[in-house]
């Protein structure tokens, strides 16, 4: 049975800067214009049966304002008509309104159970999209860039089962065969489910196809399907699809289409019988009492114990019952065993080595369970005293106080759960590579180079480190390509945010909360006037600034997208867009 590989993610050292001071609240005003939409977004509330924290992750806080980025400043909604409307912004002073770039075919407000409809730029002429009622479409788009030659046309629409929304997608293309590859992600019941939410997240990994020489239509030639307990923070197919990146708080793992209930059911007879041990035995300082329930009207004849220095031999009815190594010696010619009211079998074992406690009776079986009683319990107790104490941090040492930790700041304490970073090889299904991100919390993805893999954000300490995969590097499959200096710490002071996100290029990083408010954290820069820190009596050289803004409506932000000169914010009937990088 092969075994995933334990990695852990390589921080560049020169991204790291130790003598960061913090960002410095910045006055100058950004420049914000506001576009009218034609029609509201079609924003889908939760229903009353979608009320889990996965269902809130996933739809809730689901963002509307999708970037394309395949070509910079240009963005995307869809709004109440089922129109995707487009703006591409060249010119800030010559805003025109948003267009419309293609109608979905189907009436959105039809479908009760419906989710938000979703879009996924898979290549500069390719889209995959999903109207929210379980359909999904492959639309060829043409040069999207250029007007001419761009015409939205369906290549392929299919109804996939229960409504899903479309979380990532790539272009495959070869001499022969030109293929799409996307990601599903649906939150399904679970009606076996006893214990948790009664919820599972399914992602299904897609592959639709077209052998160019037959000239056919496109069809799936490949579903799998992976199923966890929480929402991932990130999921992305390798551009040559041929495996998955998951970055998730609870582990995914591939199933076979149809054998889900049967799974489940086996796992939930095993999980009863393993209830139940096939023996009890308890031990003292000189020996050891093993209990074996027996067969009804079973007889002496049907039992044979054989024992051996190290060594233990039960057969019962002719059927090896237990077999194996003892955790230590014994006396085997002053071993016993008896039957005591024809239902149980009871075998003494005298310890060779007295007052030798036995963690197990024999080696690796993990069939039995011990007794204690409360003697021994008591005993145990009295032993391990020494490690604990019933004041709280009794005689520290004066010079090496202890961590308090209500001396903590509230911003430093992160929930008790460790995310992991898990490679999926799309031929095998099996899982190739896992990094344990213990508390380096994840916060956002960006695309940097549509070609690549999204990269993914993850806290570092006070920093935000930024990490690019590279499917083709399989010693060095995560890259530290920048770093956002103490924003780890500072946003997650943030306690409204709601989007998080950054330019392509690095130059700054920005969150909005739920309404209103935007800030803007950008890299240190060179100071044109002469600064001097106070304290140390020193020239500042660069400095880090922090800018909010502050946008003139009362609905809530729905959408949030950074390219490197732009911030778009999208409420239900406005796009705002701020100019961040007026230098250029």
């Amino acid at each position: 049975m092969e075994v995933a590989a334990n990695c852990s993610l390589r921080v560049k050292r020169p991204l790291l800067d130790p003598r960061f001071e913090g960002y410095k609240l910045s006055l100058e005003p950004l420049p914000c214009y506001q576009l009218e939409l034609d029609a509201a977004v079609a924003e889908v509330k939760l229903r009353d049966d979608q009320y889990t924290l996965e269902h809130m992750h996933a739809f809730g806080m689901y963002n509307y304002l999708h970037c394309d980025s395949w070509y910079q400043d240009s963005v995307y909604y869809i709004d109440t008509l089922g129109r995707i409307m487009n703006l591409t912004v060249m010119l800030d002073t010559a805003l025109g309104k948003p267009r419309e770039v293609f109608r979905l075919p189907t009436d959105l407000t039809a479908c009760d159970n419906r989710l938000c409809a979703s879009i996924h730029f898979t290549s500069s002429t390719w889209v995959t999209l999903s109207d929210g009622t379980g359909r999904l479409y492959v639309v060829g788009t043409g040069e999207r860039g250029n007007s001419a030659s761009e015409k939205w046309e369906i290549m392929f629409n299919e109804e996939l089962g229960d409504p899903f929304i479309i979380i990532h997608s790539i272009s495959l293309l070869n001499a022969e065969e030109h293929s799409i590859a996307t990601l599903l992600l649906r939150i399904e019941k679970e009606e076996l489910d006893m214990k948790g939410s009664g919820f599972y997240v399914s992602l299904e990994w897609v592959t639709i196809s077209k052998k160019n020489k037959d000239k056919k239509k496109y069809e799936i030639i490949k579903r799998d399907i992976l199923r966890g307990k929480s929402v991932p923070h990130y999921a992305a197919i390798e551009p040559d699809g041929n495996g998955l990146m998951i970055v998730s708080y609870k582990s995914f793992t591939f199933v076979q289409a149809g054998q889900d209930l049967e799974e489940n059911m086996d796992e939930d007879m095993s999980e009863k019988i393993k209830v139940e041990p096939l023996y009890y035995w308890q031990q003292t300082e000189d020996d050891l009492t093993v209990t074996i329930r027996l067969p009804e009207d079973s007889t002496k004849e049907d039992i044979q114990v054989q024992f051996l220095p190290d060594h233990i031999n039960i057969v019962l009815k002719d059927h090896q019952f237990l077999e194996g190594k003892l955790y230590s010696s014994i006396d085997h010619e002053s071993s016993t065993w008896i039957i005591k009211e024809s239902n149980s079998l009871e075998i003494s074992l005298i310890k060779k080595n007295e007052g030798l406690t036995w963690s197990e009776l024999v080696v690796g079986d993990k069939q039995g369970e011990l007794i204690r009683d409360s003697a021994q319990c008591a005993a145990i107790a009295e032993r391990l005293m020494h490690l604990t104490s019933e004041e709280l941090n009794p005689n520290p040492d004066k010079e090496k106080p202890p961590c308090n930790a209500q001396e903590l700041e509230e911003c430093d304490i992160f929930f008790e759960e460790s995310s992991s970073l898990c490679r999926f090889d799309g031929n095998t299904l099996k899982t190739t590579h896992v990094v344990n991100l213990g508390s380096n919390q994840y916060l956002f993805s960006v695309i940097v180079d549509p070609k690549e893999m999204p990269c993914f954000c993850l806290r570092h300490d006070v920093d935000a480190l930024l990490w690019q995969p590279h499917s083709s590097k399989q010693d060095d499959m995560w890259e530290h390509i920048a770093t956002f200096n103490a924003l780890g710490y500072v946003q997650a002071s943030k306690r409204d945010k709601k989007f998080f996100a950054c330019a392509p290029n690095y130059s700054y990083a920005a969150l909005c909360e739920c309404l209103r408010r935007v800030f803007i954290y950008r890299q240190p820069a060179p100071m044109s006037t002469v600064l001097y820190n106070r304290k140390e009596g020193r020239q500042v050289g660069q400095v880090a600034k922090q800018q909010v803004a502050s946008l003139e409506t009362n609905d809530p932000i729905l959408g949030f997208q950074a390219t490197n000169e732009r911030l778009f914010v999208l409420t239900t009937r406005n796009l705002f867009l701020i100019k961040v990088n007026t230098e250029n």
